[in-house]
């Protein structure tokens, strides 16, 4: 990942490739965004009118390069565009400087250092810069466990190499505490979006399973790996029944981070489907090619474990990842087949497609039995979600409103898009079964919210659960934008480590 370093020096002396400044939409064209006095200053007061001349606006997304004059030691000047200025008086949203790091991140990829003039007036907003910056950076290197390919364009597409933050005042705690922690989290994102993108042939349930023991190692997180006879012995019937198809078997694994003042409990899990084509319920054609990515759950839990045991979090914090391959093949499980699943309860399946419901249905009702204060699962989990908010918005589903409203502000506080959802009692219904005691399909109306429900029937008595189904942004198809690259995202981490930060701080009930 790139280097973040706080310097003293000024946008005018930093010896750098290229100097980054804000420009934001002003009532009468484009006005020149606080952090960038001395590169304005060089330009003789200008700068503005030249980026208008030069067809920038101040728009987010905007990214307008030019050469720097004679005043700078750098020899170009980027400037991304942070959007409708703010009222006077009123700073710049924490997302639209994120998202501007971000976009100037990926626009410099093969430069060797940038110098980030961008405004930072308190710590709060020189983490949004450093991570905005350090997540645009991110740049997936195929060819096994991220190794770089080898052709003439892996120079010119590296990421950027170093990011220097002006006017972030390193001698301030607040301000190194803000750039450490971006460096942290920036860094389990992406390695949660290295294990989206590895190839399916390269991260299946074992070499998931091993990723976690090497963390676990690393930072000292007991990690506990349940393989197929563990599975089959512990009464898994849901990670069994979707897993038997595949020739690589499933796992769940525990990873734990524990902190010896922890006043609460939180249990993460994730939907870890290494590769998902449908099983005996076939994906259709056009579909299959992206499902390397159904694992996103699973990452972003592991990833989000791992950042609070490296921030050194006041909270217990205890990560299940529900590991299985979904494939078509004699030993595969049918439709009308019945599973007993972990706990005792009993599923007809009726679509085999429908089997992230099933592995988590396993991991819920196991980690409830640890009796945690609150459980979060993070799925890819409905195409459903997808048609409800679109790519970039995950759904929120709750036992409780008030948890859902506290996950809902805190994707929000944290540049994450999300909406809270229903779960209406009225479609459990239609989950009965004759020869089981519920399907895992129901009426097709309402199927994201409907597998919600299902989720539900397998957290513990009392326990508080929320459920995330991050179908449509854990996996970004498009053109990269802001901070968001193509391909995996590491969606919902950024709000599960917020959600442990306020529960380790007494912040939530």
């Amino acid at each position: 990942m790139s280097a973040l370093t706080l310097s003293t020096s000024s946008a005018a002396t930093l010896r750098a490739d290229a100097i980054v400044i804000g420009v934001a939409k002003g009532p009468k064209g484009p006005v020149v965004a606080p952090g960038a006095e001395a590169v304005d200053k060089a330009f003789d007061g200008k700068l503005a009118g030249v980026l208008e001349t030069l067809g920038a606006t101040g728009a987010e997304g905007e990214a307008t390069k030019l050469p720097a004059p004679s005043g700078l030691k750098a020899p170009v000047v980027l400037a991304v565009g942070l959007g409708d200025a703010p009222a006077k008086d009123d700073a710049f949203g924490y997302e639209a400087l994120r998202r501007a790091a971000g976009t100037a991140a990926r626009a410099l990829s093969g430069t060797k250092k940038a110098g980030f003039a961008l405004p930072v007036e308190d710590a709060e907003a020189a983490n949004a810069v450093a991570e905005g910056a350090l997540l645009g950076a991110y740049s997936f290197r195929p060819g096994g466990n991220g190794a770089a390919k080898k052709d003439d364009k892996a120079a010119k597409n590296a990421p950027l190499a170093e990011i220097a933050l002006l006017g972030a005042k390193p001698r301030d705690k607040a301000f190194k505490a803000a750039a450490d922690r971006a460096v942290t989290v920036a860094e389990e994102v992406n390695r949660a979006r290295d294990l989206v993108n590895m190839p399916p042939n390269e991260l299946d349930p074992k070499a998931f399973a091993a990723a976690a023991q090497a963390a676990g190692k690393e930072f000292g997180l007991k990690v506990e790996v349940l393989d197929e006879k563990a599975l089959l012995k512990g009464g898994f019937g849901g990670i069994m029944g979707v897993g038997r198809g595949s020739d690589a078997p499933p796992r769940l694994v525990r990873i734990a981070y524990t902190h010896p003042k922890a006043e609460k409990t939180l249990a993460f899990v994730g939907k870890g489907i290494t590769y998902d084509s449908g099983g005996i319920s076939l994906k259709p054609a056009g579909h299959n090619e992206t499902m390397k990515c159904d694992m996103a759950g699973a990452a972003a839990v592991f990833a989000a474990v791992v950042a609070a045991s490296r921030l050194g979090l006041r909270v217990n914090v205890t990560g299940w990842l529900a590991l299985a391959e979904n494939m078509p093949s004699g030993s595969a499980t049918r439709p009308g087949d019945v599973l007993k699943m972990y706990g005792g309860k009993t599923v007809e399946v009726l679509n085999t497609d429908a089997e992230g419901r099933l592995v988590l249905g396993d991991a819920l009702a196991r980690a409830s039995e640890e009796n945690p204060d609150a459980i979060v699962d993070v799925a890819t989990l409905t195409g459903a979600m997808v048609l409800a908010l679109g790519n970039r918005t995950f759904g929120i589903m709750a036992n409780d409103d008030a948890f859902r409203t506290s996950l809902y502000e805190i994707s929000e506080e944290v540049g994450e898009q999300a909406w809270p959802m229903p779960l209406p009692a009225e479609l459990r219904k239609a989950m009965d079964s004759p020869v089981a005691d519920f399907a895992n399909m129901g009426e097709r109306m309402g199927g994201g919210l409907l597998a919600g429900i299902f989720l539900k029937e397998f957290v513990g008595e009392g326990i508080t659960w929320a459920h995330l189904d991050i179908a449509g942004p854990a996996y970004h198809e498009s053109a990269p934008f802001g901070y968001t690259p193509k391909g995996g995202t590491g969606s919902a981490i950024r709000t599960l480590v917020r959600l442990a930060e306020h529960t380790a701080a007494g912040d939530l009930g």
